[in-house]
């Protein structure tokens, strides 16, 4: 299992690297757009911090764009890239295409169909919005152990986003996704809890240790 950031906050970016746990970035065109500098700029920033893996979502729309799209991302994050696509017909239809050296990833997962399709198409990651499948269908977790059931012995696996607390990104792990990611402001609040925190104050307040 592996704990991703979702932003494209390159301050975040470094906080979350400087936490030691996490491993990764995704991005996405609406969170690139909301830095208000270059997306190039941008990614190549996210790239040079290193914490991992780095998700960045093709936006062309034809065959020849998108290669060259995936191709310029290859480019700026290298081995770290994991290229994001769109589960429609023309986002499967591009996978075959792709070199073999770009990792790919199924994003805005809704449907256990759709899964099967990302599955066959050999992608070593699909995305599924467990909160915003919550808001639309009533209930994104169901999904999530729906769709890791039809992933059972494939080499794609299951990356749950759109996660809004603690609570549910545990939950998304329980229900069977292989991995997480999250805004900064969740990711941040994973470690807290009131009653550790109790404890570290008594022991701080009553307890002895190791004079420096």
């Amino acid at each position: 299992m592996s704990i991703f950031i979702d932003t494209a906050d390159i301050e975040q970016a470094k906080a979350a690297k400087e936490s030691g746990w996490v491993h990764g970035i995704t991005t996405n065109p609406i969170l690139l757009s909301n830095t208000g500098s270059s997306v190039f700029e941008i990614l190549t920033q996210l790239a040079e911090l290193n914490i991992g893996l780095l998700f960045y979502q093709l936006v062309s729309t034809g065959k020849e764009e998108m290669l060259k799209e995936a191709q310029l991302a290859k480019a700026i994050a290298g081995d770290q890239l994991v290229l994001k696509l769109p589960p429609t017909k023309q986002g499967f239809q591009i996978i075959p295409h792709l070199p073999p050296e770009i990792t790919c990833c199924v994003t805005a997962i809704y449907s256990v169909a759709q899964a099967l399709v990302a599955r066959e198409s050999g992608v070593r990651y699909i995305a599924v919005y467990v909160g915003r499948a919550t808001k639309l269908s009533g209930d994104g977790l169901s999904l999530i152990t729906e769709i890791s059931q039809v992933l059972q012995g494939s080499r794609t696996q299951l990356l749950a986003a759109s996660l809004k607390s603690p609570m549910e990104a545990s939950s998304a792990i329980l229900s069977g996704a292989d991995h997480l990611t999250m805004p900064f402001d969740v990711l941040n609040a994973l470690s807290y809890h009131e009653h550790s925190e109790d404890a570290v104050k008594d022991f701080n307040a009553n307890g002895s240790g190791l004079q420096l």
